[in-house]
């Protein structure tokens, strides 16, 4: 990938004319994505013979266009030193094990603390994302939520991993422990999901939701002291709804152990958050176009709950 941020001027003349500038000048600078090219031809940034020009201008044989790339803005964002485990990291991607308890981005009531926050701390080859010097988080996980979870260094990955995602090509696996006995050794929850019509801030399965569809498959089932029973899950998602996993098995009737906001009141396993945890990713490198499986092993909060269950016999 070209370093475009140490260069502060580009200049490309055309040989063959007929594309959108827009186009030609991402396919000459594999470093700007398409939406940073606009960007900079919306700021004036790009001057087709020595004139401002418009996204959708068609080049010509013999243009010259120069192409001023400013540095990215500093973030508003403080940078923190926080503890992070990394499963993967290069120019293009950081790939980590996020840890239950931490919020992925800054918002109302989490100004600090947050996975973004320990990023900016961490990662000193950040070329920026949406013209600001920040990480570029292409899909999120709950709070109580641990596990796999990708993030871009700059615009050009941000938007190919998006696309596959929007695309459904990203395999995103979770462990779940769910209350309950779930005969059947696999199956498939199709259910729309969209605000509860009562408390706003839960999703719910509801007729006027988006399409929903969770897979799961049998890992193995538990019982407690008092011979209940538990069912762990591997939960594959086939679309991605907030709380997809905890409103689908909640709505089937097995909700998550753990789960105070889609589960019973008082749960029959006493639990420090959720059981569900992000554990294997797969997608393609956005650069390379090599396809990649990360996997990050059951925390110790996770597994210690286990533990303290009796396996049943297949």
């Amino acid at each position: 990938m070209e370093k475009l941020l140490s260069e502060a001027l580009h200049t490309l003349v055309v040989e063959s004319g007929g594309g959108r500038i827009d186009s030609y000048i991402a396919e000459a600078l594999p470093a700007l994505s398409r939406t940073a090219v606009q960007r900079l031809i919306d700021a004036g940034d790009v001057l087709v013979n020595g004139a401002p020009t418009r996204a959708a201008y068609k080049v010509r044989a013999g243009d010259v266009i120069a192409v001023r790339i400013p540095p990215p803005e500093p973030t508003t964002l403080t940078p923190e030193t926080l503890p992070l485990d990394i499963l993967y990291e290069d120019a293009d991607m950081l790939v980590i094990n996020k840890a239950a308890g931490m919020v992925v981005h800054p918002g109302a009531g989490n100004f600090s603390g947050t996975l973004v926050n320990a990023l900016l701390a961490h990662c000193t080859d950040l070329q920026g994302v949406g013209g600001e010097l920040r990480p570029g988080i292409v899909h999120r996980l709950d709070k109580d939520t641990s596990g796999v979870l990708v993030v871009a260094k700059h615009d050009r990955a941000i938007q190919a991993l998006q696309r596959q995602f929007k695309a459904r090509e990203v395999r995103k696996v979770y462990l779940a422990l769910v209350i309950g006995n779930i005969a059947p050794p696999e199956g498939v929850i199709e259910a729309p999901i969209g605000r509860h019509r009562v408390h706003r801030q839960r999703m719910a399965v509801v007729a006027e939701g988006k399409p929903a569809r969770t897979r799961w498959r049998l890992r193995g089932r538990y019982h407690d002291a008092q011979n209940r029973v538990y069912t762990l899950l591997d939960v594959l998602l086939l679309t991605g709804r907030t709380h997809q996993i905890r409103v689908h098995f909640a709505w089937l009737g097995y909700p998550l152990v753990g789960d105070t906001i889609y589960g019973p009141a008082h749960s029959p396993l006493p639990a420090p958050r959720q059981f569900l945890h992000a554990h294997t990713l797969t997608l393609v490198h956005p650069t390379t176009g090599e396809q990649m499986t990360f996997t990050a092993p059951l925390p110790e909060d996770l597994a210690q709950l286990l533990a303290s269950l009796t396996p049943l016999p297949a």
